[in-house]
């Protein structure tokens, strides 16, 4: 259920003293320095109606127990995107002691757009500048002390993947929050913005009502901006009309004399403002580009970045093929070897060696395998890669690199992440769209996702398909997928009301990773997977269980034979394996054969005793298109609602139906 950033700050341990929240944009290194600071315990809170999670964590600093806020990675507190509203809303309603912004050292002016909006929200500030060991490569000095006076906010120059500055930012933060200091000096406007801002500023003096305790400033700045949250105050307060009818005069006087409305005008000055005092405190030296920098050119220009990339996937896809392979039968080995005997032996040994006790052991020996085999290999690995890529800055040049290409489809090229993603698994990859900006631009890409073969669908392709029919069909199964997953997203993108934002992205060059910060990004993302998907996998081989050792599945039969027979030419019993494969969808080959040798007898290992290989090719197909698994609509009742989710899963469902007859009825007519 979304609970506030104060609710969930209550789920800490401890006797949080502070809050502290971490600001800024998602590239600048902002995780680093939440990892460092907390390490484990992250409790997540998000709001209604809104899916980008706020991550919460305690710390200790001397003898007090910190709460550290660590907001969405943005580049603004509007509410263009849902990253942007939930920044804004976890510090209006968390109300940190004290906010630490962590700007980009070789790009200040991009960065402190967001800083002189925090400073309007009359909210206490200290700023990480970041990566200054990179800025003093590329030539870049900053005058620490001198931006510090500009903004009158402490600056703390910091190393995010080394550690280096974060006592000292920990401890300025820590006074700024404990003995608060006057306002800083204010950082003016043009003068006729100021002369608006004052005037409501004014008029807002003498209301103790003001939404969140904000200055009278901060409110007739987000007054003359548009903020709905403030309109719908100003709605309910007593002698609105006279507030409602100076705010319209001071927005129509802007209007008037600067020829635009005031939010953008407030926008425009705010980055006008941000690059005069970058300009300021910033001395540049000229440097030779660095290899970073030239690698960058390279991987971002199409004739060598699109050959570039296509060494990176191979090289991601083989890693997990064959790695992920050696890991998950290692595994399943010892699990065999040494768990199960042990996991066997207490059910066996109170229950006997009946229904009960099997119907039990399809859940936690059986049902645990499965999970740990397909996680630990295929999962645990490809988030290693995948923090590797981030933190290096590769993906970030892909998603400039395929930008052209996914705005066919209504996406932009950060949605290329999540995609990448889902070829390890659908689960982390649906809920890493919340990078994108709009409800629209998750749904189209989440349904991409769904249509992306993961790990367990593509074993199910080179275990059956590639074995009997050889690599040509396996082949073109992968190729149909894509073209089904493009021909959707392009459909998508024309049917769905509303319209595409734009990428909007800073250049960063690449970077060194730390070991230690890609341990602690891959552990928390992993294990907030295996808190979402064991529970869900170990419920569905115990159901999965109970219905073999009953002998239900069997009688689910008669019904499908319509559809798996008459419409897909397959045997009945295959339908069955794609049914209850929506529980187990890694174990679909396995309950094929499994199933068949029960139906058939012991000949039927091999498929093709019983299938033909036209016909394995088909189930392949159907099986790779429809909606993966019980953890994947799960997640996608969780991220996107359960009326979207459900939209998704008849979609892929009746798209697997129809494309598995059709293929079956081309394969009759070409004699295949």
């Amino acid at each position: 259920m979304p609970m506030s950033c104060h609710g969930a700050l209550q789920e800490l341990r401890g006797d949080v003293q502070l809050s502290i929240a971490l600001a800024g944009n998602p590239n600048v290194g902002k995780s680093s320095i939440f990892n460092r600071l907390t390490g484990m315990g992250v409790v997540t809170a998000n709001y209604p109606g809104k899916t980008v999670e706020v991550q919460l964590a305690e710390t200790r600093f001397g003898d007090r127990v910190i709460g550290i806020i660590d907001l969405p990675g943005t580049y603004a507190l509007g509410g263009i995107s849902e990253d942007q509203w939930v920044a804004r809303q976890a510090l209006l309603d968390g109300k940190p002691d004290a906010v630490i912004l962590v700007l980009d050292a070789t790009n200040l002016a991009r960065n402190l757009y967001l800083g002189l909006q925090i400073l309007d929200m009359g909210l206490p500030m200290v700023v990480a500048l970041n990566v200054v060991d990179q800025a003093k490569a590329r030539g870049i000095q900053v005058d620490v002390a001198r931006l510090a006076e500009i903004l009158g906010s402490p600056v703390v120059p910091t190393v995010a993947t080394r550690g280096s500055g974060l006592d000292a930012l920990m401890a300025r933060a820590v006074d700024r929050a404990t003995h608060p200091a006057p306002l800083p000096p204010r950082l003016r406007y043009s003068v006729d913005v100021e002369g608006a801002i004052g005037k409501l500023e004014k008029r807002l003096a003498d209301r103790p009502d003001r939404p969140h305790g904000l200055s009278p400033r901060a409110v007739a700045i987000l007054l003359l901006e548009g903020d709905p949250e403030m309109g719908a105050w100003l709605a309910g307060v007593d002698e609105a009309d006279d507030l409602v009818r100076l705010r319209d005069e001071m927005a129509a006087t802007l209007r008037d004399l600067r020829g635009e409305d005031a939010a953008l005008l407030l926008s425009r000055e705010r980055h006008g403002l941000a690059g005069l005092i970058a300009v300021e405190v910033e001395r540049r030296e000229a440097r030779r580009p660095l290899v970073a920098d030239r690698l960058w050119r390279l991987t971002t220009a199409p004739l060598t970045g699109l050959p570039l990339l296509g060494l990176v996937l191979a090289g991601i896809f083989g890693f997990l093929f064959y790695v992920g392979d050696w890991l998950s039968t290692g595994f399943s080995a010892l699990w065999t070897s040494y768990a199960s005997p042990v996991i066997q032996w207490p059910f066996r040994a109170l229950l006997g060696d009946g229904m009960l006790s099997r119907t039990l052991l399809w859940g936690f020996d059986a049902g645990i395998n499965a999970a740990l085999a397909v996680g630990i290999p295929y999962v645990l690995t490809f988030y290693i890669l995948l923090a590797l890529l981030e933190d290096t800055g590769y993906l970030n040049a892909v998603a400039f690199l395929t930008d052209q290409v996914m705005h066919k489809m209504g996406l932009h090229g950060r949605a290329v992440i999540p995609l990448v993603a889902g070829a390890g698994c659908n689960v982390p990859a649906i809920m890493g769209t919340r990078v994108l900006g709009s409800m629209r631009e998750r749904v189209i890409a989440s349904t991409l996702i769904v249509l992306t073969p993961c790990s367990a669908r593509t074993a199910v392709i080179l275990g059956a398909v590639s074995l009997t029919a050889g690599w040509k069909p396996a082949l073109a199964i992968y190729a149909v997928t894509f073209a089904l997953a493009m021909v959707t997203g392009i459909g998508m993108h024309r049917l769905l009301p509303g319209r595409g934002t734009g990428l909007v992205m800073e250049m960063f060059p690449f970077r060194r990773p730390g070991a230690l910060a890609i341990l602690k990004k891959t552990w928390v993302r992993f294990h907030h997977f295996a808190v979402v998907a064991t529970p869900i996998v170990l419920g569905g081989s115990i159901i999965l269980g109970g219905l073999y050792e009953t002998g239900l599945l069997w009688a689910l039969a008669t019904p499908l034979r319509p559809i798996m027979e008459g419409w897909l030419g397959i045997p009945a019993v295959a339908g069955l394996t794609l049914i209850v494969a929506i529980l187990r969808k890694e174990l679909a080959l396995q309950l094929l054969i499994t199933l068949a040798m029960v139906q058939y007898g012991p000949q039927a290992s091999n498929l093709l005793t019983f299938m033909r290989p036209d016909q394995i090719v088909v189930y392949a197909l159907v099986n790779t298109i429809y909606v993966p698994c019980v953890a994947t609509i799960a997640i996608l009742g969780r991220e996107l609602g359960w009326k979207r989710a459900l939209l998704i899963s008849t979609f892929t469902v009746g798209l697997a139906l129809l494309v598995g007859g059709a293929a079956r009825g081309l394969m009759n007519f070409f004699g295949a």
